[in-house]
């Protein structure tokens, strides 16, 4: 990736771009903008509170689906739910992330990708 990849706050990103009606990651952030080079996902989402709170919202809720054979996730899922709701500003109560694995089936069941899925709950204030 032309960032640090972090797929998980990237559909994060997304999630909350979208449910402002703000389009995308890479509409805000593109892979041709050297400034975007390598730069911590962490910085992407606080950019990404930021523009919603331009347009008036802020972020209530995320919901983090992830689908992969490896890396298993779950030792890490308190730290990345504490990150995530420190760079929003929002409790950690509101902040969900659950793993599965596909079970050998299809391409991310072969260990070839990670899917990952993620809904915003956003208020205008």
């Amino acid at each position: 990736g032309h960032s640090d990849a972090d797929v998980i706050l990237h559909a994060v990103c997304d999630a909350l771009l979208g449910a402002a009606g703000l389009g995308d990651i890479g509409k805000h952030f593109p892979p041709t903008d050297p400034a975007y080079k390598d730069i911590s996902s962490l910085k992407l989402l606080g950019r990404v509170r930021e523009l919603l709170a331009e347009r008036g919202y802020v972020p209530l809720q995320v919901d983090v689906a992830v689908v992969a054979e490896r890396p298993k996730i779950s030792p890490y899922v308190p730290a990345m739910r504490e990150r995530i709701a420190e760079a929003l500003g929002i409790s950690l109560e509101d902040v969900s992330i659950k793993a599965t694995t596909p079970e050998g089936m299809g391409a991310l069941g072969r260990g070839e990708g990670i899917g990952v899925w993620a809904v915003a709950l956003i208020r205008r204030v």
